[in-house]
């Protein structure tokens, strides 16, 4: 009995510290997904309207304030003049999808490293009735364009410098044409609003396939040209070189790299949109 009340009384006398010794695990565990406290927690993330209009960006930032307690500000732009933001000092890194700019960005000491995230492909779309002929044509995006120059059906090019604009500009180059006439509409817009203008024109576009699929119910477009080599769609992150900018916020920056690129993040990323659409919106190739 003496023994049994002794180990009682050791109990009772324990509980309290057993308790407290739970609950600082608990805690412990719980923010070990935060990185080191952070001095500033504003990040300005300078992008592409491709990612912004996929809703990446609403879908995401809830989870990285959590994981790290990032408040992420994002600029929705084309990818030149998302760059241009950051040549000005005013992001802490880009999030864009222009190859050539992207290595100027970095070669002229503005950006750290570019660090491919994942891709997806263009898509070249256009009226049901494919004025053109493009649809089943097997052919590759650059012939395509050809084939819409010769039948002169309309097309409206984003003309704003982004990176969508740039692939465009360099399929017509490969096509050996220079876009010009009434069939050939610059519109100096994003994304979205260019796949409204097409479709209210009946013309053909060329967009990141991603962007199309979230507003294809709103649209009397069909992809036409798909996953062809040529339209190989690629989106890469920048850090902001800090002796170009002194007020460039490195530590959330470091922070949020980590984070988009660890094995979780990456594989919310390589869903989304699959649940909605049948296929992810974006293809993860970190590291590969």
């Amino acid at each position: 009995m003496l023994n049994f009340f002794g180990k009682k009384q050791f109990f009772k006398k324990s509980t309290p510290i057993l308790l407290s010794m739970l609950l600082v695990l608990s805690l412990t565990a719980c923010s070990s997904t935060k990185t080191t406290q952070l001095k500033n927690v504003n990040l300005t993330l300078s992008t592409t309207t491709s990612l912004h209009d996929t809703g990446l960006y609403d879908y995401l930032s809830p989870i990285l304030k959590q994981d790290t307690g990032i408040d992420l500000k994002v600029l929705s732009q084309g990818s030149g003049q998302a760059i241009q933001t950051a040549v000005d000092g005013n992001a802490d890194l880009i999030f864009v999808h222009s190859k050539a700019a992207e290595e100027k960005f970095v070669a002229d000491g503005y950006g750290l490293k570019r660090i491919p995230v994942m891709y997806n492909y263009f898509v070249v779309v256009g009226p049901k009735n494919d004025p053109a002929g493009l649809k089943g044509s097997g052919l590759t995006a650059s012939k395509a364009f050809a084939k819409v120059e010769q039948s002169k059906a309309k097309f409206v090019s984003r003309g704003d410098a982004s990176g969508t604009n740039t692939k465009e500009l360099a399929l017509w180059t490969a096509a050996g044409i220079k876009p010009a006439g009434d069939w050939y509409a610059n519109a100096g817009k994003g994304m979205g609003a260019v796949l409204t203008m097409a479709s209210e024109m009946k013309a053909y576009t060329l967009t990141d396939k991603a962007t199309y699929l979230t507003m294809k119910d709103k649209l009397d477009l069909d992809i036409v040209i798909d996953a062809t080599p040529d339209l190989l769609n690629q989106y890469t992150i920048i850090q902001i070189d800090p002796k170009k900018h002194s007020t460039v916020n490195t530590e959330a920056s470091d922070a949020f790299v980590k984070w988009i690129t660890s094995d979780k993040v990456l594989k919310l990323i390589g869903e989304y949109g699959k649940d909605k659409y049948g296929e992810p919106l974006f293809i993860v190739n970190y590291g590969k």
